[in-house]
C-alpha cells in the first residue's frame, strides 16, 4: 500500500490530505507511487570527481550586462535558474530579452515554452522590444511536460526558457497547476533536462503574497540560482538580486529601469539615485553604500515634523529597517541632546534602493538632526560610518572603494570613520571618532 508524504515537513499518512496537520502547509502531499516511478526510470552509476570532464567554455554571458553581472558574469550550461517576482513586475519581459540576446549570439535556437500566453501575444511583445533576430526564437505553447521535452528533443536549442513552473503540468498529475506536487515535479523534472542536454534552463516562479516563492521549499534547494525582481508596478526602478548562486556571489545587484522599450540597465547607478532638482535641503544626505562589490552613492532623506500631540510620534522608514531608525534617534536623544521625542520622524532612501547597510548609521543620524535643526548640508559631501550605541563612529569595509565611487561624481568632502589609513582619494577626508565631532564639521 502507498503512503502519501508531506513535500514540506516529511510528515506521512496513509491517505492524501489537503492540509499537513503536522507543519499546517496546504497542498503540499505527494504520492509515494509517483516518486518510486521517476526514480526507476533514472539509471545512475557512479563517477571518480577527477574523470568528470567541465564544459568548453563554461560560462556563457547573456548579453545583457546588469543580468550577466548578477549571475557572475554569465550562465553556466545545464544550470536551472529560477526567477521569481510580484505580478506585473517584469519577470517575462526580462527573460524574453534574454531570449533575444542569446538568439543574436548563440549558435542554436532558444526555444521559449509558455503556459500562459498565445504565440501572437509574445511576438507583439518582442517587437515592442525591438527584438531582431525573431527567427531564432522558437515559440512553444504547451502546459504539458512531455511537450516540452518532445520539442528540446526535436530542436536541441541553446537555451529554454519555462514560463512559468505553474503552468506546467507533469504526466500522471493529480493535483492542479500551482500545487506543491506539481511545481516539485515540474522543478525536479526540468532540473534533470537542463543536466541532460547541458542547456541552461531559465523559470518564472510566480511568488505568494507574502513575497516567496509560490511552492514547496524544496524547489530553491533543487535548483542552481534564484533570483528575485523587485520593484514596484508604478515606479520605473527593478532591482535584481540574487538569494542563492552556486556558481556565483549572492551580493550583487542589477539595476534596471522600465521603459516602453523594456527593460534598460542602469549603468550608473549612484548618479540615479542621487538625481536632485535645485539646490539641497536641509534632512538630505548623500551616503556610499555597497552592494556585493559594487558602491553605489545614495540620498537618505530625513523628514522631522511637529506632532501637535495628534497621538503617538510616528517613526516611519521607506528603504530602510525602521527599528534601526528608532535604535539611532535614541542615540542621537542621548549622546547629543537633541529632543525629538515628541516629533513625527520620517526616513526615505531616494530612487526606491532598499538599504540594509550599518555603513548608512552615521549618514541617517546626520539627515535627521539636519531636519531637526533645519540646516543643510553640503551638496558636494558625502557621509558614511556605522554608529555604536555609545555615539563612537565605526569603520566600514572597502571605503577607498565608496569614495572613489564618489569621486567620480564630483563630491570633495568625505566624513568619515577615523582610523582609515593610506587612503588614495582627492577627496577633502574629515575623519571622525563621534557623532558629536561630525556634526561640528558640518556645522550641524
Amino acid at each position: 500500500m502507498s503512503d502519501y508524504r508531506c513535500n514540506e515537513c516529511g510528515f506521512r499518512s496513509p491517505k492524501w490530505l489537503g492540509h499537513c496537520p503536522q507543519c499546517d502547509a496546504w497542498g503540499s502531499f505527494q504520492g509515494g507511487d509517483t516518486t518510486k516511478s521517476v526514480a526507476q526510470n533514472i539509471e545512475v552509476k557512479p563517477q571518480s570527481l577527477g574523470s568528470i570532464d567541465l564544459p568548453v567554455g563554461t560560462r556563457k554571458p547573456c548579453g545583457i550586462k546588469e543580468f550577466d553581472r548578477v549571475l557572475g558574469g554569465g550562465v553556466i550550461p545545464g544550470s536551472l535558474v529560477l526567477v521569481g517576482g510580484e505580478p506585473g513586475i517584469g519577470k517575462s519581459t526580462l527573460l524574453l530579452q534574454v531570449v533575444g540576446s542569446l538568439a543574436e549570439h548563440a549558435e542554436h535556437d532558444v526555444l521559449y515554452v509558455s503556459g500562459e500566453e498565445a504565440g501572437a501575444q509574445i511576438k507583439l511583445r518582442a517587437q515592442r522590444l525591438g527584438m531582431g533576430s525573431l527567427d531564432n526564437v522558437l515559440v512553444l505553447n504547451d502546459q504539458r511536460l512531455a511537450g516540452l521535452e518532445r520539442a528540446v528533443e526535436q530542436t536541441k536549442p541553446g537555451a529554454l526558457v519555462v514560463d512559468s513552473l505553474q503552468s506546467i503540468l507533469p504526466e500522471g498529475g493529480k493535483e492542479g497547476l500551482g500545487s506543491s506536487w506539481q511545481v516539485g515535479q515540474m522543478t525536479f523534472s526540468l532540473n534533470a533536462l537542463a543536466k541532460r542536454h547541458t542547456i541552461p534552463v531559465f523559470l518564472i516562479g510566480h511568488v505568494t503574497k507574502t513575497g516567496e516563492l509560490a511552492g514547496p521549499k524544496s524547489i530553491e534547494h533543487l535548483v542552481d540560482v534564484v533570483l528575485y525582481l523587485e520593484g514596484t508596478r508604478h515606479g520605473a526602478v527593478r532591482l535584481l538580486r540574487s538569494v542563492k548562486n552556486r556558481y556565483g556571489s549572492t551580493a550583487e545587484l542589477g539595476v534596471f529601469q522600465m521603459k516602453a522599450e523594456g527593460l534598460e540597465g542602469i549603468d550608473n547607478p549612484s548618479q540615479f539615485f542621487t538625481q536632485r532638482q535645485g539646490p539641497t535641503l536641509p534632512g538630505s544626505v548623500v551616503v556610499p553604500t555597497l552592494e556585493g562589490t559594487r558602491p553605489i552613492l545614495v540620498e537618505l532623506q530625513a523628514l522631522v515634523a511637529a506632532n501637535y500631540g495628534s497621538g503617538y510620534p510616528q517613526r516611519r522608514a521607506t528603504g530602510l529597517d525602521v527599528n534601526r531608525l528608532v535604535l539611532l534617534i535614541a542615540v542621537i536623544e542621548k549622546r547629543l541632546g537633541v529632543r525629538v521625542e515628541g516629533d513625527d520622524v520620517y526616513l526615505n532612501a531616494a530612487g526606491g534602493l532598499n538599504v540594509r547597510e550599518t555603513a548608512c548609521d552615521l549618514a541617517t543620524c546626520l539627515a535627521v538632526i539636519s531636519s531637526f535643526k533645519n540646516r543643510a548640508v553640503p551638496d558636494d559631501t558625502i557621509v558614511v560610518g556605522e554608529l555604536g550605541l555609545s555615539g563612537e563612529v565605526r569603520p566600514v569595509g572597502r571605503l577607498e572603494a565608496r569614495l572613489r565611487e564618489a569621486a567620480q561624481l564630483g563630491y570633495k568632502r568625505a566624513v568619515v570613520p577615523a582610523g582609515e589609513k593610506g587612503l588614495k582619494t582627492p577627496l577633502d577626508i574629515r575623519p571622525v571618532r563621534h557623532l558629536a565631532e561630525a556634526v561640528e564639521h558640518l556645522g550641524l
